[in-house]
Order: structure tokens, then sequence, then C-alpha cells
């Protein structure tokens, strides 16, 4: 009676154990259809993906480009602009050197004249 229990319980894991890794796969030819179709969409859409990463980088491009080339222009113009006035204001300076200059002159002959600059702090 030991021998036979013993027994059903042998036969019964070994029969368990063969029949747990037999298992049927389902896996039919639609399956596979609909998996290659899915790995084609998904190689679409990572093109479609790298072709708008170019396009933003382009155009990313041009706008900086553009801003660089507009604070260039506003520089030189600054620049061209000012320069007449730069100019001016040294021809200005030449002239109020030399007047300074000949108020010294005429100071050194004229009592009255050198108060006046000493009045005024140039003496």
């Amino acid at each position: 009676m030991k021998r036979l229990i013993f027994l059903t319980i042998i036969s019964g894991i070994l029969l368990f154990y063969a029949t747990g890794d037999t298992r049927e796969i389902s896996f039919t030819q639609d399956d596979r259809d609909r998996l290659i179709r899915l790995e084609e969409g998904q190689k679409a859409l990572q093109k479609q993906i790298d072709d708008l990463r170019v396009f933003m980088l382009w155009g990313f491009g041009i706008l900086f480009g553009g801003m660089g080339i507009l604070i260039g222009f506003v520089i030189w113009d600054r620049r061209t602009a000012l320069s007449p006035a730069i100019r001016k204001s040294k021809e200005l300076e030449e002239k109020e050197e030399k007047i300074e200059k000949a108020l010294k002159e005429l100071a050194a002959k004229n009592p009255e004249v050198q108060e006046a600059l000493k009045k005024a702090g140039l003496l």
C-alpha cells in the first residue's frame, strides 16, 4: 500500500513537470504581420521625428543668425551715427583751446582781462 501511494505521488509529480514545460505557442501569421506593421509604423514615426528635429535646428539657426546680423547692424549704425558728433566735439575742443590760449596772451597785456580770467578760474 505504501508502495502504491509512493508510486502515485512520484508519477503525479513527473506528470506535472512533464506537462508544465509543454506550452502551446499561440503566435499566428496574423500576429507576425501585425508585429511587422507595428515596426514599420515605428520606423516611419522615428523618421518624422528626425525630420522635425532637423527642421527645428535649421529654424533656430536662421533665427539666431538673423538676430546676430541685426545686432551687428545696430552697432555699425550707432558707430556711423556717432562719428560726426565725435568729430564735431573734437573740433570744438580744439577751438576752445585756441580761444583759451588767445585770452591768456591778451591777459598778459591787459590787466582787466587778467582779472576777469582769474575770477573765471582760467588763470
